[in-house]
């Protein structure tokens, strides 16, 4: 059965071959219901309609006509081992919508149903684990780091198990594409290198268009050295706004630089570099502090699928820039944190001390730097305000002269520095138990409970005083919270 139709939809892009595909569509759920809907997305979208009118289609009952819906498949490192042969395990691209910037987005159900690749699974989300990757997208978008996005979830009353009997979810994901790292290496590990290149040419042809000015000798290693950058540039985001992925496979990093694939991830409350923030992961091998080498690992990993489309040479030089990169971007959105629009050689030293600082304390990470943003030497008040956030007045009280000898080479004025800090440290995250909250008050059926804290993750750098208490360290109930792969 197909949904009336809605302008706009059409296939989604089939960029592997047929044969690395599932044609699948979805399993219908009974009774779905609207539980959560992203206004933001959905005007990017140009879906100007009633939500309810949706959901059917977005619990994967009844399809737009002309859509090919379809699973696809991939491999991976997973922890560092290698698995032949993964897939979308219970993910259904149903179709595409234009955006507003006439770049197709790829629109895909997550916790439709079983595919080819579910192997003992059944298919499923929860309503737990959705509400969690629905607001963190919405929390990377509103940080302004690329991530896929999320339009809706729709919900059933169809009883799946976890750890626990829960109810049935299924998020409509958004992204130009969801192809992975692992989308190459599970094609090469096959031999199937003309595959391997035909992919790697639609890719550059629709996300990458300016590489095609190049001679096509050049194209391919520069394409990659693109990944390779994009990769750095988003660890170094991750990284300045205190987030840990926490399942950080090569199947789960996309080929555009997105972040993809919510699970057990985390933002720091208190400053601790080796946070882990997902329960299955008892060896830290995703520790906060770990994800920029993962990073790279995870590029050179994508290298050895690639050649010799890419050459050992070019893929090594990309390799090499990869560090350099990250430094450059992660210092960037430090000294934007500390409010420095110069260069100065000290500053590597003075962020360092900083975190340092704040590591030593047990300060909160974000409280910390919204705190900072508005501290003024000549405001005895401000330094309270710092005081209440990183509780050592001797060593804070050292800092704040190093860091007041560097503003004084900063040319713009104090309020003008102030406003620009309060536009980089947000004051709201999706800390663990602000989303375990959001999930609480929907298992209630208070579903307007997730729409709320996603708005509020949509601008987090306003003050928003209704929801002052979001803005706040953990309680002690959070501290029972535990994250795990199966969240």
């Amino acid at each position: 059965m197909t949904s009336p139709a809605l302008p706009g939809w059409s296939a989604a892009a089939a960029d592997l071959p047929a044969r690395f595909l599932d044609r699948r569509r979805p399993t219908p759920v009974p009774d779905p219901y609207l539980v959560a809907w992203n206004p933001l997305m959905a005007a990017d979208l140009g879906l100007g309609v009633d939500p309810g009118d949706l959901v059917a289609t977005l619990s994967g009952n009844l399809l737009p006509p002309g859509v090919a819906p379809h699973a696809a498949g991939y491999a991976g490192h997973q922890f560092g081992t290698w698995v032949p042969e993964l897939g979308d395990g219970r993910a259904i691209t149903i179709g595409a919508l234009p955006g507003r910037d006439h770049v197709l987005r790829e629109i895909q159900l997550k916790g439709s149903g079983m595919t080819r690749w579910s192997r003992m699974g059944d298919g499923r989300a929860v309503l737990r684990s959705t509400i969690r990757e629905y607001l963190a997208s919405a929390a990377m978008a509103g940080l302004g780091i690329p991530t896929t996005g999320a339009l809706a979830i729709t919900g059933s009353d169809l009883p799946v198990y976890r750890e626990r009997t829960e109810t049935a979810a299924i998020l409509t994901r958004v992204s130009p594409t969801f192809i992975r790292f692992g989308t190459f290496q599970w094609l090469a590990s096959l031999g199937e290198r003309e595959a391997v290149r035909q992919l790697a040419d639609t890719v550059i042809e629709r996300f990458f268009p300016a590489l095609l000015a190049l001679p096509v000798d050049e194209r391919h290693g520069a394409w990659y050295a693109e990944v390779v950058a994009r990769t750095a540039r988003l660890m170094a985001a991750w990284i300045a706004v205190g987030f840990a992925h926490g399942v950080m496979n090569t199947d789960n990093f996309s080929i555009i630089g997105e972040t993809i694939d919510y699970g057990p991830f985390g933002w720091m409350d208190h400053y601790q570099p080796g946070l882990v923030c997902n329960h299955s992961d008892w060896q830290g091998r995703y520790a906060f502090d770990q994800q920029p080498m993962v990073g790279l690992w995870n590029c050179s990993r994508l290298g050895e699928a690639l050649y010799p489309l890419v050459s050992e040479p070019a893929a090594v030089a990309a390799l090499e820039r990869y560090h350099p990169t990250y430094e450059a971007e992660v210092i960037r959105r430090m000294r934007d944190k500390l409010g420095l629009i110069t260069v100065d050689g000290t500053d590597a030293d003075l962020i360092s001390d900083f975190l340092d600082l704040m590591q030593a304390t047990g300060a909160d990470y974000h409280r910390s730097f919204r705190a900072l943003s508005r501290w003024d030497a000549d405001l005895a008040a401000s330094r309270e305000a710092l005081i209440a956030a990183i509780p050592d007045g001797g060593r804070l009280d050292a800092w704040l002269a190093r860091y007041a000898a560097r503003l004084a080479n900063e040319p713009r004025p104090a309020a003008q520095r102030h406003a620009a800090m309060l536009g980089s440290n947000p004051k709201y995250v999706l800390r663990n138990w602000v989303a375990q909250d959001a999930i609480g008050n929907a298992e209630t059926r208070n579903f307007a409970a997730v729409d709320a804290v996603r708005a509020l993750l949509d601008d987090p750098f306003r003050e928003h005083p209704a929801f002052e208490r979001f803005a706040a360290g953990p309680p002690a109930w959070a501290r029972e919270i535990v994250v795990s792969c199966s969240s």
